[in-house]
């Protein structure tokens, strides 16, 4: 096999010379048993399946107890995974990396006992590493009598790490160019060989990083849980035979294929939709609209090639010279089903079964992905920056979402945006270099059956870091942490609340942010009205008042001024003037929709006050309140976008593909 490491381009040998990038690398990809499992005992596949999460559940615990970084210690910004000797991923907790890049460069057949892989590269990766902070470790599982042990499994384990290198602490340079400022990009190598660690490779990385100690035990922490998750695995197939557990790894699998053709896609009818959203910026260029567009075909049950969604991403905007872009059409796009797939789980008969749903390899089937021609944000052209690519791929969640909802009369979330890195950095009142980077959540979109959840994090699991922690370790006081009032979108069922942080700086430092959602606030559907978008303030009413933009690099922070950080509300879900007045009442009791909000978004005429524990409403008067605004009309969109999306529209209200 020969790798192109420009392009990506692997080519295994008798394979054509297709002399595109865009023909994927040719994976092994099938059941491992003759009937694809229908043998199995079903007692003993919930036996394995219970036994897989377990696995993988104390994986991540040996990581978040042994690792030594704040982000993977304490934010727990990481995920575990188990995949099978065809490649497949088993467990469907959250998402994770792929094992392609490994199995693509290490035959399998040579691997041996004690081997671990490593790999951040994000153009030798097969879509599987977005950017070079999220470091992969691979171990293989060996199962067999002596003399004929093999690889059976995998266990993986990646991460955010706190810098890997590059042009800026954190190794997310905002205004990078090109890949090479981004930090160390390292294919993939046998870290360990056998059992050894590879100390020379280890001593590049650390020497490259400005966190070398954090960087050192973190990965340490992940090899070693890996190997022990290896370990238990390799247990489960001692126990009950290598082809009797292979069975039920196919019967998990197809089990979710299943499931998923009977109790999701049978809630799309057959058609055609099209729907896009934005980046806003790029950290290079102007703010401008940078489009992600999905054109969502379901496709009937006598279809030639098969009951399935397809996913066309044609009309997504060229590569952006910023670090926006991701690499998503790798390996047939294979780590992006997977990472878009749960936002069908919203689908579900009820929030109990949507709970219930793993995405595990079982969904890659049932979606088809076409991507444009090389040169676009979804298929950028090496090397360009990728390390802000959460503004396309969390942005895709909810295109996929939208286009799923023109289809299915608005019975999906309205929008969220649950990942943006803020941080500070300098010396601490020792004189010591420190970086602190913090992933704070906003709140997840109206549902057209509940509220928005507030301040959630699109990784399980994950946290803000506590504040004994914080400033125990770092020159700052944080002197509030809460929730945003007035953030959540206004609706029948109201958006999610985003954080509120204030930071008070002890030493003068810098401040840094990678932030989308700044000017394009989080949409409302069906009636619903947009968030409130991410901002943050230094000194906020002091004299050097200034708002921050959401891509900051270095912006100076004196001893004394206060950080105020407000993350992004959740979309609203329905007229707002369809919400029970009870409901507002009890919002405003609880600080979460101001008094001023309760009438101006919602038409609810409160009395008595939140004070003296009176507070109420005057149903006559919200009534003629209600009755005096304007109705809907018909050819209204049906999406909000807030009054952001104007000023980068040239004053439009909506887009096109807003309107039914």
């Amino acid at each position: 096999m020969t790798t192109d490491t420009h392009s990506g381009t692997s080519t295994f040998a008798g394979a054509p010379d297709l002399g595109s990038r865009r023909a994927p690398t040719q994976f092994p990809f099938g059941p491992l048993t003759e009937d694809s499992g229908r043998s199995a005992d079903p007692v003993l596949v919930e036996i394995v399946q219970g036994s897989l999460a377990a696995v993988e559940h104390e994986v991540e615990t040996a990581i978040a107890r042994t690792s030594r970084s704040p982000m993977i210690r304490d934010a727990h910004d990481f995920r575990a995974g188990i995949h099978d000797r065809r490649l497949r991923k088993l467990t469907g907790r959250s998402y994770s990396a792929l094992v392609h890049p490994v199995a693509r460069d290490f035959p399998i057949e040579e691997m041996r006992e004690g081997d671990v892989f490593f790999h951040n590269d994000v153009y030798l990766s097969e879509g599987g590493i977005g950017h070079l902070p999220d470091l992969c470790v691979t171990v293989p599982v060996f199962a067999g009598p002596e003399g004929e042990r093999r690889v059976v499994a995998f266990v993986q384990a990646f991460g955010h790490h706190d810098d890997i290198g590059g042009a800026v602490p954190g190794s997310m340079p905002s205004h990078a160019t090109s890949v090479y400022e981004e930090g160390l990009a390292v294919p993939p190598i046998k870290l360990w060989d056998a059992g050894v660690p590879n100390r020379s490779a280890l001593t590049i990385m650390t020497r490259n990083s400005r966190m070398p100690e954090s960087l050192a035990a973190d990965l340490d922490a992940e090899c070693s849980a890996c190997l022990m998750g290896a370990r238990r695995l390799g247990e489960l197939f001692d126990r009950y035979g290598i082809e009797t557990v292979e069975a039920c790894f196919d019967a998990i699998i197809d089990r979710s294929t299943e499931t998923y053709r009977r109790e999701i896609l049978s809630k799309i009818p057959v058609g055609t939709w099209t729907w896009e959203d934005y980046a806003e910026h790029d950290g290079v260029d102007d703010p401008q609209l940078h489009t992600q567009r999905i054109t969502l075909t379901r496709t009937a049950a006598d279809d030639p090639d098969g009951e399935r969604l397809v996913l066309d991403f044609a009309g997504t905007s060229p590569q952006a010279k910023g670090p926006i872009n991701h690499c998503g059409d790798y390996s047939d796009g294979v780590f992006l089903k997977k990472w878009l797939a749960p936002i069908l789980r919203n689908l579900a008969d009820t929030p109990e079964r949507m709970a219930e749903l793993d995405v595990n390899e079982g969904v890659v089937p049932l979606i088809e992905m076409r991507f444009p021609e090389k040169g676009t944000l979804l298929t950028p052209i090496f090397p360009a920056p990728t390390n802000a690519r959460t503004f396309v791929i969390l942005r895709l969640l909810g295109v996929l979402a939208g286009v799923i909802a023109k289809a299915v009369d608005g019975k999906m979330p309205a929008d969220q945006e649950t990942i943006r890195y803020t941080g500070v950095y300098g010396e601490d009142l020792e004189g010591r270099p420190y970086l602190m980077r913090e992933v704070l959540g906003g709140g997840s979109g109206g549902r057209y059956y509940a509220d928005g959840e507030d301040t959630i994090h699109v990784v399980p699991d994950s946290r803000n870091l506590p504040t004994e922690f914080t400033e125990s370790r770092f020159p700052f006081i944080v002197e509030s942490l809460s929730l945003a009032v007035d953030s959540g979108g206004a609706g029948q069922f109201r958006g999610g609340l985003g954080y509120e942080k204030h930071i008070r700086m002890l030493k003068d430092a810098h401040f840094m942010s990678i932030a989308d959602r700044s000017i394009l606030a989080c949409w409302g559907v069906k009636g619903g009205k947009a968030g409130t978008p991410f901002q943050v303030v230094i000194d906020a009413g002091g004299p050097n008042e200034r708002e921050v933009d959401a891509l900051a690099d270095a912006e100076e922070v004196k001893a004394g001024e206060v950080i105020r950080i407000r993350t992004t509300g959740g979309g609203g879900w329905g007229n707002p003037l369809d919400r029970d007045p009870e409901l507002v009442v009890r919002d405003v009791r609880w600080r979460k929709v101001s008094a001023e909000a309760a009438l101006a978004d919602y038409g609810v005429v409160l009395t008595g006050s939140v004070d003296d524990d009176t507070l109420s409403y005057d149903a006559e008067a919200t009534a003629t309140e209600r009755a005096g605004r304007p109705a809907p009309e018909v050819e209204d969109a049906f999406f909000d976008r807030g009054p952001g999306y104007g000023t980068l529209a040239g004053g439009a209200a909506s887009a096109e593909v807003d309107h039914l």
